[in-house]
């Protein structure tokens, strides 16, 4: 059965909006929801990725750190953020009001983010580092839980790519915000340059996640600016969707509990988990980018000045990419263009030390980004139902895509620098079989929808109830 977007006119339970209704109402939703998880999302990667900008003036040299204790800062952020993704998406599957708790905890990463600037030894900056990712691990699979109480499966490729467009954003500009502030206050007010940068973004994030809990909204029906009708048409496009109830406003934890057994039980979350393992391993160059580039001889100004363009191309490539794979409703090609092109960065990276090649090398490497996005919005197309489920299966597979980055912090030691040759060479590999997982994937799902096929034409000669064919009829998996 199509979507309603694709009718005249749809008809659920009596109430009937046409397709001009459903444009006017998702572009209301875009204009409330966007402008905030978009500078929420660019806040939460300048705050994560503020370490590696830092280590470019001293902070590596203050704090005393070894190359190991400088990569276990990295990796143990990620510990926290694991560890807590997936009790944190139960918890937001049972609140009415979600938009208070992913605000709470933005300001409290904000916090941690400013704490930072107070440390003087390894200790304090492993648990810095620690609870900021605990912290953080509401934030990308709540969002993505979040926008699929409101979007269609067909709607969500672009918009969970727009939201990493914060991202890509935060790794360039976060750069450049770095350059300014690393360069022009050093020494300011007896601090080290490096100690204002946690300062300041930190206190950023903070004021920006006050100001968000007055704007961004909960669920459609518990929205107050949308009208009684917009409410009911904006649950029953989803219905409609995906072939069942998904309003679960009340919810409760023993629905979370239930939603996390059938998770765990589902083949297509590990599926699901293990190709976005290796496709976030793969690509875990971004948290050295900064170094990488220093490869290329200039000095601290210009090396963070450089690292802006390769994302801002990387955004260029990603908000086409997803719109063509909503368009479509395709997702594996999608994924694999970008996967490839980053890989022939890496070749190229391995294989010459000239900075022209090099730096064009940089471009083709964070092209890559856009299959982490197809990958992040193909979790919620394949587990649509019921909405206990889904929270349960974005934040494991998130949970098992964000282990990845763990070793993945360990790839570019200093002993391999400058040029990273078997660092490069490792995240080839890794990704290159991402690609392999991701095809089992589509293979897998391909076959679900030829059982589906037999289940609707088996309806059919049964004479089941017209209901019954319909709800056969309307889901199919996207590959």
């Amino acid at each position: 059965m199509k979507g309603a977007e694709e009718k005249d006119q749809a008809v659920v339970d009596g109430l009937a909006w046409t397709a001009e209704d459903e444009r006017s109402l998702r572009w209301k939703i875009d204009l409330r929801i966007f402008p905030v998880l978009i500078v929420l999302f660019i806040l939460n990667f300048i705050d994560r990725n503020n370490f590696a900008n830092a280590r470019l003036k001293g902070l590596e040299k203050d704090l005393g750190l070894t190359d190991v204790e400088y990569q276990t800062c990295i990796s143990i952020l990620l510990v926290g953020y694991i560890a807590f993704q997936i009790p944190s998406n139960m918890v937001l599957n049972i609140l009415r009001r979600p938009s208070w708790y992913l605000c709470a905890c933005a300001a409290g990463w904000g916090a941690t983010s400013a704490a930072t600037a107070a440390v003087q030894n390894a200790t304090g900056a492993i648990l810095c580092r620690f609870f900021l990712g605990c912290l953080e691990a509401s934030l990308f699979p709540g969002s993505i839980y979040f926008l699929s109480r409101w979007y269609t499966r067909r709607e969500m490729q672009l918009r969970v790519t727009l939201l990493n467009v914060g991202n890509l954003v935060a790794q360039a500009f976060g750069g450049l915000i770095a350059a300014g502030i690393l360069t022009r206050m050093e020494g300011t007010a007896g601090i080290r340059a490096w100690r204002w940068l946690f300062i300041l973004e930190g206190v950023i994030t903070i004021a920006c996640a006050a100001i968000a809990a007055f704007i961004l909204p909960d669920y459609p029906s518990t929205t107050s600016w949308l009208t009684s009708r917009e409410k009911m048409i904006a649950q029953h496009r989803l219905d409609l969707d995906v072939g069942a109830d998904t309003d679960a406003t009340n919810a409760t934890v023993n629905d979370s509990l239930r939603g996390l057994k059938e998770a765990v039980a589902d083949p297509k979350v590990w599926l699901l988990g293990i190709s976005y393992h290796c496709t976030i391993m793969g690509l875990c160059f971004s948290y050295f980018f900064p170094t990488i580039t220093q490869s290329l001889g200039y000095g601290t100004t210009e090396t963070l000045l450089m690292t802006a363009p390769p994302w801002i191309w990387a955004v260029l490539i990603a908000l086409p990419n997803a719109w063509h794979a909503d368009r479509t409703g395709k997702r594996f090609f999608h994924y694999l263009g970008p996967a490839m092109a980053c890989n022939v960065g890496y070749i190229i990276a391995m294989t010459t030390r000239s900075t022209a090649p090099r730096y064009i090398s940089m471009f083709l490497m964070t092209t890559g980004y856009a299959s982490g996005f197809v990958m992040l919005a193909w979790i919620s197309s394949t587990i649509p139902r019921p909405p206990a489920k889904r929270a349960a299966a974005v934040g494991i597979i998130n949970a098992m895509g964000n282990i990845g980055s763990i070793p993945g912090s360990y790839i570019f030691p200093q002993k391999w620098g400058p040029y990273y040759v078997r660092s490069f060479g490792a995240e080839l590999a890794i990704l290159a079989f991402g690609c392999i997982c991701a095809l089992a994937l589509r293979m897998y799902l391909r076959y679900l929808n030829k059982k589906l096929d037999e289940e609707e034409r088996e309806a059919e000669r049964s004479e089941m109830p017209g209901i019954e064919r319909q709800d056969v009829k309307r889901f199919r998996y996207m590959y």
